[in-house]
């Protein structure tokens, strides 16, 4: 037997009993983490299994799960499985410096990954061929990536670049600035917008959040210091581990 099934030993879960069920799983996980039993890292059982092993619906075992996603202690990657999480560290981005995301990452010391979600090339849609200020008939460049920070998911993000500007998409491996850099094309300004917004069941299954969390949508245009547009970037932020900074300053008054 595995140490994280042995968390869910049915003797355990009966020690809370009067409390609702999902409740009891939840203080099953806490504990265990508490104690150093559940590490970062460490699989957790599916909701199957624990549903069959302590005789309750996979519903309980779900909303148990759904609740330890929402508060940090665990997260689900699709495809994987659900893993015990770490503390959920929050990132300050300051909004005067244009960084690619890789390069945030490796001024803070921590370890990026990304699973890619499409890298290919095709016709621009009516947005990008405008955002981009190309003809429709321009073909592009599209990265689009799930970013890890330290193993945990950070963001989803759509990069557009015209084709002219970076042909191949296979050749992007890591950053994409880099990769933009190593033609001569490196991006000098952008203008970025932010709005809050919440995560589409989609979005959130890749994020391992609960369908309808707090997000923050980023859009970039980024230019080339003789003023072409060479990106045009979306990407979804979880709102419980990013704070955009912005150093204000008090206007001069007018003279009089």
């Amino acid at each position: 037997m595995t140490l994280s099934s042995r968390i869910f030993e049915p003797e355990r879960f009966g020690r809370s009993a009067g409390a609702p069920l999902y409740a009891r799983i939840k203080k099953l996980v806490q504990e265990a983490v508490a104690a150093g039993e559940l590490r970062r890292g460490d699989s957790i059982p599916s909701e199957r299994d624990v549903a069959e092993t302590l005789q309750v619906s996979r519903v309980t075992v779900r909303k148990a799960f759904s609740d330890l996603v929402a508060e940090g202690v665990l997260v689900q990657r699709r495809g994987s499985g659900t893993y015990v999480n770490g503390p959920v560290r929050r990132i300050e981005q300051p909004l005067s410096r244009l960084t690619s995301f890789s390069e945030d990452m490796q001024l803070r010391g921590i370890k990026t990954d990304a699973d890619w979600l499409d890298r290919s090339s095709g016709l621009p849609t009516p947005e990008e061929s405008l955002m981009l200020s190309i003809s429709p008939n321009e073909h592009v460049s599209r990265f689009h990536r799930l970013r890890r920070a330290d193993g945990v998911p950070l963001a989803i993000e759509l990069a557009v670049i015209p084709h002219h500007f970076l042909p191949d998409p296979m050749s992007v491996s890591g950053s994409l600035y880099e990769a933009l850099g190593a033609r001569g094309a490196k991006p000098v300004r952008a203008l970025q917008r932010l709005r809050a917004t919440a995560l589409t069941a989609q979005e959130a299954e890749l994020l391992g959040q609960p369908a309808g969390s707090p997000a923050l949508f980023i859009e970039r245009i980024s230019y080339l210091s003789d003023g072409r547009i060479v990106e045009y970037t979306r990407s979804h932020y979880r709102g419980d581990t990013y704070d955009f900074v912005a150093e204000l300053t008090l206007a001069p008054e007018p003279r009089s």
